[in-house]
């Protein structure tokens, strides 16, 4: 472990390790991992920190931590003011989202087709709420969702179940409007320490 690392970091991950030493079920992690992050995107020193991270604008993460022994991972997003989010799901894996600074709409949608035709989606908003500080919304598999950026600068802390992004696992993107659905790798991962 790096010495330099942020303590509210070196710490979130200590506790996460112990969750997922003790566990096996990745639904039960993520319920237990959850007050976690709560705590963590309160942190007012975390937030004052985060206002230095680069943006993630054009399909990006900060990859902040990848779990060597139980593989889960800690990202983040930077998103400049009124960004809009792709409409998408993360395949077989578990997510916590959590906003760190700035507000976000967080979006969930309904599939309203059986899903036989190869390439067509129909999906419906179902609910949307407002992600502020300490804010954090858990996203089983396969879930449709997206995050759109609010009036100022947000930021927000992930974590996942495993590793996504470009080569890993082949997720879901779907156009309301269009009605369509690809499958495409998520966001380029982007190595970042956090320090102090």
């Amino acid at each position: 472990m790096s010495s330099a690392r942020l303590p509210v970091l070196e710490k979130f991950i200590a506790d996460l390790r112990t969750i997922w030493s003790g566990e096996a079920d990745n639904r039960r992690r993520m319920e237990k991992a959850e007050p976690l992050l709560e705590q963590l995107v309160k942190d007012a020193g975390l937030k004052a920190h985060s206002a230095s991270w680069p943006s993630t604008e054009g399909y990006k993460n900060l990859l902040l931590y990848v779990d060597p022994d139980h593989h889960f991972v800690i990202n983040a997003v930077v998103r400049m003011p009124g960004r809009t989010g792709s409409v998408h799901d993360h395949a077989d894996a578990w997510v916590l989202y959590g906003v760190l600074d700035g507000s976000e709409s967080l979006e969930r949608y309904e599939r309203v087709d059986d899903g036989s035709r190869p390439g067509y989606a129909e999906v419906r908003l179902a609910s949307v709420s407002t992600g502020t500080q300490g804010k954090v919304d858990l996203v089983p598999p396969g879930a449709i969702h997206a995050e759109q950026g609010g009036p100022t600068r947000s930021v927000a802390i992930i974590v996942r179940s495993q590793r996504l992004g470009q080569g890993t696992v082949l997720q879901h993107t779907y156009d309301p409007k269009a009605k369509t659905v690809i499958e495409r790798y998520g966001p380029t991962q982007v190595p970042y320490e956090l320090v102090a």
